[in-house]
């Protein structure tokens, strides 16, 4: 997730897709905390940019689970 991620693209991934890419996200915002806790944090917009993408893949999950939109798998014609 490098420069911030469009909802288009995360509504075309799966569940599970979307699952390990909220996993990546966390796991970056905590690395991103201790640089900024230790002094070494050189881009402080990315905080803002991880915490906006960690806010994407919530919404689009729970869109999902109310049923505004489904998953790509899911799809019937």
């Amino acid at each position: 997730m490098a420069a911030g991620v469009k909802a288009a693209e995360l509504r075309e991934h799966s569940d599970q897709e979307l699952i390990a890419k909220l996993r990546e996200a966390k796991a970056e915002l905590f690395n991103l905390r201790v640089q900024g806790a230790t002094g070494q944090l050189d881009n402080h917009r990315r905080l803002q940019v991880v915490r906006k993408d960690i806010a994407r893949i919530y919404t689009i999950m729970r869109e999902r689970e109310l049923g505004l939109s489904t998953a790509p798998d899911e799809v019937t014609a």
